[in-house]
C-alpha cells in the first residue's frame, strides 16, 4: 500500500474521531440515555451482559472524569463520544497498519472501513462498531504474525476478551476467529510454547463469544423489541451509504470472478471511482429523487447486520488469500500482481474518502439539531413535550427518537432554570433496561458551552 494512501486513510479516521467527538455524536439516539445512566448511577451502564465489555471500555473515561469532579455535561458528552469513536478507529488503524505491505489484504481492510464501519457508525453507541473493528484487527494480526508471536498472541487475547461480551454478531464471527487462531497456532515453531498457550486461550475466548451471543439471542428471541430488530434486518436497503458502495463493489467482484483478467485494466478501478462519485451524490438524492431518498442516520442501525455478514465474507477471503499460495486460482494470482494491487488500493482509498463525506455532512446537521434543542430548552416554556417539537420536519426527522428525548434534554440543559424535555405519552420507554427512557435527575450537572 503506498505510504501516501496509508497516511491519508489514517489521518481521515482520526480526523473523524476528533470532529465527531466535538459535535457530541455519541449522544445520537441511545447514546444520550446511556450517558445519563452512567452519570446518574456513577457506575457502568450494562445494556445487557452480552455487550458489557465494550460498554466498560467506552464508559470508563466518563467514570474517571466523574470521580475527578467534572460536572459539565458538554465535556462529558465530548469525552464519551471520543471513547466511542476512538475504539473502532484505533482497531481499524491497527488492521491497516498490519496489512499495509500486502496490497490485497490492505484493499480488504479499506473495503471494511468504507463499507462496514463508516456506513454504520452514525449509531456509534452500537457495540457492533467495536466488535467489527476488533475481529478485523485480530484477523490482520493472525495473518501477519510471523515474528514476535507472543506479543501478537497477547494482543489477540485482549481483543478476544473484548469480544467475549461485545455483540450478538459474534455468534458467527467468533467461530471464524477461533478457527483462524487454531490455524495460526499450528504454524508456530515447536518452541513457541508460551505463544501457543496464549493463542489457545484467545481461541477459547472467541469460541466463548459465540456461546454468549447465541445464549443472548435465545433469551431475547421473543422480546418485543428484539422481534422488531430482527424484522428490520432486511431493511439495509434504506442505508444509501451502505447500498451504493455495496452495489458498485459487488459488480466489480462478480465480473472479476467470471473474467479475472479484466483486473489488469483500468475499468475496475474506474468503476470504483464512479461508485465513489455516486456515494457523494447521495447527499442530493433528496432534492433529485424525493424526500424519502436521503442519507438517513437511523438507517445505520438497520444496516449493521448486513454489514457484519459482509465483513465475515471479507475476512474469509483475506484468510484464503494468505493461505492459498500454491496452485492458486487465476483471480488470486492476478490480484497479487503489483500493478493490479496499486490500482485497487488507490481506487479504494478514494472510496474511503467518499464514504467520509456524507458522514461529515450528517454530523453538521446533527450539530445544528443540538443547537436547536438547546434553544428550545432556553426558551420561556418550563416543560417541553417531545411530541410538540417539529420532529417530522427536515432535518430534525433524521435525529429524533422519542424514548431518549428526556435523556438528551437533561444533558443539554444549561441550568436548573431551563426547561425539562419530556417524552410523548404512550411511548414504550423500556427496550431492555428499566433505566432507559426515564427522566434523569442529573442534579448539579449542566451543559456549559
Amino acid at each position: 500500500m503506498p505510504p501516501v494512501a496509508y497516511r491519508l486513510v489514517v489521518a481521515l479516521l482520526w480526523s473523524l474521531v476528533v470532529y465527531d467527538s466535538i459535535e457530541c455524536r455519541g449522544l445520537f439516539w441511545d447514546g444520550a440515555s446511556f450517558l445519563v445512566n452512567v452519570i446518574d448511577s456513577r457506575d457502568f451502564h450494562d445494556f445487557y451482559p452480552a455487550r458489557a465489555h465494550v460498554g466498560w471500555v467506552t464508559q470508563l473515561p466518563v467514570l474517571i472524569a466523574l470521580q475527578l469532579g467534572v460536572t459539565d455535561t458538554h465535556a462529558l458528552a465530548v469525552l464519551y463520544s471520543a471513547a466511542l469513536f476512538a475504539l473502532p478507529a484505533g482497531l481499524y488503524h491497527l488492521a491497516l497498519a498490519r496489512m499495509r505491505h500486502d496490497p490485497v489484504s490492505a484493499a480488504v481492510v479499506l473495503v471494511a472501513i468504507a463499507l462496514v464501519y463508516l456506513p454504520t457508525s452514525f449509531f456509534i453507541i452500537g457495540e457492533y462498531s467495536a466488535a467489527y473493528g476488533a475481529v478485523t484487527a485480530a484477523m490482520a494480526i493472525l495473518l501477519t504474525g510471523d515474528r514476535r508471536r507472543l506479543r501478537d498472541a497477547l494482543v489477540v487475547l485482549v481483543l478476544a476478551v473484548l469480544c467475549l461480551r461485545s455483540y450478538e454478531a459474534m455468534v458467527y464471527l467468533g467461530p471464524l476467529l477461533a478457527a483462524a487462531i487454531m490455524w495460526w497456532s499450528a504454524t508456530m515453531p515447536r518452541d513457541a510454547t508460551a505463544a501457543r498457550l496464549v493463542a489457545w486461550l484467545a481461541a477459547l475466548a472467541f469460541a466463548g463469544s459465540a456461546l454468549v451471543a447465541g445464549g443472548t439471542i435465545a433469551v431475547y428471541w421473543a422480546h418485543p423489541h428484539f422481534v422488531l430488530v430482527r424484522a428490520a434486518i432486511l431493511d439495509f436497503w434504506q442505508n444509501l451509504q451502505f447500498v451504493v458502495p455495496a452495489a458498485g463493489l459487488a459488480l466489480v467482484a462478480i465480473v472479476s470472478l467470471v473474467l479475472p483478467s479484466w483486473l489488469r485494466g483500468w475499468i475496475p478501478a474506474g468503476l470504483i471511482v464512479l461508485t465513489s462519485v455516486a456515494l457523494v451524490c447521495t447527499l442530493w438524492f433528496r432534492q433529485w429523487i424525493g424526500p424519502d431518498s436521503m442519507v438517513f442516520p437511523p438507517a445505520h442501525y438497520v444496516a449493521r447486520t448486513a454489514a457484519g455478514c459482509l465483513l465475515w465474507a471479507m475476512l474469509v477471503f483475506m484468510w484464503i488469500h494468505t493461505v492459498w499460495r500454491r496452485t492458486a486460482p487465476a483471480l488470486l494470482r492476478i490480484l497479487r500482481e503489483a500493478a493490479v494491487g496499486r490500482r485497487l488500493v488507490a481506487a479504494l482509498t478514494i472510496l474511503v474518502v467518499a464514504a467520509a463525506i456524507p458522514d461529515v455532512a450528517m454530523t453538521r446537521l446533527w450539530g445544528g439539531y443540538l443547537d436547536y434543542l438547546k434553544g428550545v430548552l432556553a426558551g420561556p416554556a418550563k416543560i417541553v413535550h417531545a411530541s410538540d417539537l417539529p420532529h417530522g420536519q427536515w432535518p430534525y426527522r433524521l435525529f429524533s427518537q422519542d424514548w431518549t428525548a428526556p435523556a438528551l434534554g437533561a444533558l443539554l440543559r444549561g441550568g436548573p432554570d431551563q426547561a425539562v424535555l419530556l417524552g410523548p405519552e404512550g411511548v414504550e420507554p423500556v427496550p431492555f433496561d428499566s433505566r432507559c427512557g426515564t427522566l434523569p435527575r442529573l442534579k448539579g450537572y449542566s451543559w456549559r458551552s
